[in-house]
């Protein structure tokens, strides 16, 4: 809105009606309006400073169908521009200071203001994963994952980590400003402080108790909104999140989707798309997409988590008592925790682990991802790949892009969903290698293994190599059977042509930025553009990791090229029609089997004791009717059915590539 154009000094007249409405100023020259304007709809006003006023004409109808005529009505302002069709009234204190555009409501609160210079929360240092500040992160209002991975974790790549810095720095000092803006249709009811805030179009703000130094920013596609009791200092929050239920927020950026609620708390944290905390406490935590926690009891903290669900009573510890709270934790992508667990930090656990039981010692399950980490007394027990078999796990991965909160079409955060990738397929070699290494290294038929301070059991480690080449079988033969689809072949030629890479890009290890599955040549080349300056400036960087995401599957062929050769010993380029046969049956029996253990697994939740409690009054059955009239019946469970649909996709799909395959000459 700009400040002089078509604006005009109040005429007589409309100074009159103002006075006999109760109002006052001191200084009527520095009120300016717009043609149109209704001196009328300004009852009880007090002005000061410059003040702009908009036309007040067309009413808010709210919620529940009741009309309110726009206007001001029991207020004081300094030094605001006032949009049209705008309404406020009962104002406690006043509105100074602030951009009020085009129809927002704003009634019954107490101050709204700005103080001085404010960047809105942007530029504010987050203490994140190291309470003493060892990776701090600066946040801003398109602060992704990504970005925010890179400057916390590569400190060895210090010129970058200044570099983006410095570009935060840059992005702040552009949009500081004397004044606070309050954007079109946004409405903000009951509220106690509102100070140094930049609030998005259609925010709805019900009833807060103090907001103070940070950004909302709502779009019209994705509203925000923030709700009672609520205690937000220094922050910035993203499209689409709810912040509500009394919860306290200090020093927190709250990206896209994402909900803290019933007395939530968190300080000094980053909260990336889709996650959500309830109840319990977050402390200088790192929380990448989907990390969830619902109970009051669990504490996170100095952890880096993503696609997360802690249980009730988790927690960690970030400090021995001896240097403060210097040690941090990496739960990687899909990791859970269950009831009354806990870890000691400093400690990494692998993608997709479920932690159960308290764990005294520092633990790095990093190369033996899809396993348990049990306590049996004060034992921990390692038991590896064993997530793979697991119902809930599949189940996780159905529902992330399900689940997805995000409405803006900007998303900020690039989230690669996939439970099977060159990353997590990696560490499934590297697991497996990594179980035949400590086979081979003891001496004779051992019951048990030792291995970074935690046990496993022969039985355990023979099977984990069962099942991490089970998974490395069927992401393979996956990649295999998407390369080779709805094309026909006459010839082994032309067969090997078709599986040649499209780009040389790809190859090697592969890592989890933020949800966002990369290959590390590929982030180490970003990295070297940004010390190079050929990425300048923060919206160049967005740009780059949109990119990396779109080129995932083109990647991940090239990827998968250089491991089928590896597993089969014959370059991709050289595989023949009968060589394509083999890999697919080999494929088509892992999917089957391990889509049959899923099918077991789920049983488990259907069996006797999973319907103690069910038929309360009666004998068993009842207890049976009671319990399908409740949970439903195995065979027609969801669950259970896309598992076997998903037996009889893959088995169809198998056996037409093989009936191809067997045409080529």
């Amino acid at each position: 809105m700009n400040m002089k154009d078509n604006y005009r000094s109040l005429l007589l007249q409309e100074r009159e009606i103002l006075l006999s409405n109760g109002c006052s100023c001191d200084d009527w020259n520095r009120v300016k309006v717009i043609e149109g304007f209704d001196p009328s709809r300004c009852i009880k006003c007090i002005f000061s400073g410059d003040i702009y006023l908009g036309i007040f004409q067309d009413p808010y109808i709210d919620d529940s169908g009741v009309t309110i005529p726009s206007g001001l009505l029991n207020v004081r302002l300094h030094n605001c521009i006032i949009g049209s069709n705008v309404i406020i009234s009962n104002i406690g204190d006043y509105i100074a200071n602030y951009i009020i555009e085009d129809n927002v409501v704003i009634r019954n609160c107490g101050k709204i203001h700005t103080e001085g210079r404010s960047t809105f929360g942007n530029g504010t240092i987050v203490s994140v994963l190291n309470e003493t500040g060892g990776r701090s992160v600066k946040m801003w209002d398109r602060l992704s994952a990504h970005e925010a991975y890179i400057i916390a974790l590569y400190r060895h790549r210090r010129k970058v980590v200044d570099i983006l810095g410095k570009m935060v720095d840059e992005y702040a000092a552009s949009i500081a400003s004397d004044f606070g803006t309050i954007r079109r249709h946004s409405r903000i009811f009951n509220c106690n402080s509102i100070r140094n805030v930049s609030v998005g179009p259609f925010c709805y703000i019900e009833g807060s108790m103090t907001l103070n130094e940070g950004s909302l920013n709502s779009t019209e596609a994705d509203p925000i909104y923030i709700g009672s009791g609520v205690i937000m200092e220094h922050f910035i929050v993203c499209s689409g999140s709810i912040v509500k239920d009394s919860t306290v927020v200090d020093n927190c950026f709250i990206g896209q989707g994402c909900v803290l609620a019933k007395h939530y708390s968190a300080e000094n944290s980053l909260f990336f798309a889709n996650s959500a905390g309830y109840h319990g406490e977050a402390c200088s935590i790192f929380a990448g997409p989907y990390t969830v926690t619902h109970h009051k009891s669990t504490l996170l903290i100095a952890g880096i988590f993503s696609f997360m669900n802690a249980g009730s009573g988790s927690n960690q510890s970030n400090h021995m008592y001896k240097l403060g709270p210097i040690h941090q934790g990496i739960m990687e992508r899909g990791s859970k925790t269950t009831s009354d667990s806990y870890l000691l930090w400093p400690a990494r656990i692998g993608p997709f682990t479920l932690v159960m039981g308290r764990h005294y010692k520092n633990m790095d399950t990093s190369s033996l991802p899809f396993s348990y980490l049990i306590e049996s007394n004060d034992e921990s027990i390692l038991v590896p790949g064993i997530n793979l078999r697991s119902v809930g796990t599949i189940r996780d991965a159905q529902k992330w892009p399900l689940r997805d909160r995000r409405k803006d079409p900007v998303k900020t955060d690039q989230v690669n969903f996939n439970l099977l990738s060159p990353y997590t397929i990696r560490r499934m070699i590297a697991g497996r290698e990594l179980l035949r290494k400590i086979k081979a290294d003891s001496p004779g038929e051992m019951t048990a293994y030792r291995y970074n301070s935690m046990l496993i059991r022969r039985d355990s480690l023979e099977h984990g190599i069962e099942l991490y080449q089970t998974g490395i079988n069927k992401f393979l033969g996956n990649s295999l059977i998407k390369r080779l689809e709805n094309a026909e072949f006459r010839t082994n030629e032309e067969l090997q042509e078709r599986l040649k890479p499209d780009r040389e890009e790809g190859k090697g290890e592969w890592v989890d930025i933020g949800g966002l599955i990369a290959p590390k040549k590929e982030i180490d080349n970003l990295l070297d553009d940004i010390e190079s300056g050929k990425i300048s400036s923060i919206g160049e960087l967005s740009d780059s990791f949109a990119a990396i995401h779109k080129s995932y599957y083109d990647w991940e062929w090239t990827w998968s090229c250089q491991r089928i050769g590896e597993e089969e010993g014959i370059p991709v380029n050289s595989l023949t029609a009968e060589d394509v046969i083999r890999i697919v049956s080999k494929w088509k029996k892992c999917v089957i089997d391990l889509d049959n253990l899923l099918y077991e697994d789920a049983r488990k939740e259907f069996n006797l004791s999973s319907r103690t409690g069910f038929g309360i009054d009666d004998g068993e059955e009842v207890k049976k009717l009671d319990f399908e009239q409740v949970r439903g019946e195995f065979e027609s469970n969801s669950v259970v059915a896309a598992i076997q649909e998903h037996i009889k996709q893959k088995s169809a799909l198998g056996d037409e590539l093989i009936e191809r395959m067997k045409r080529v000459q």
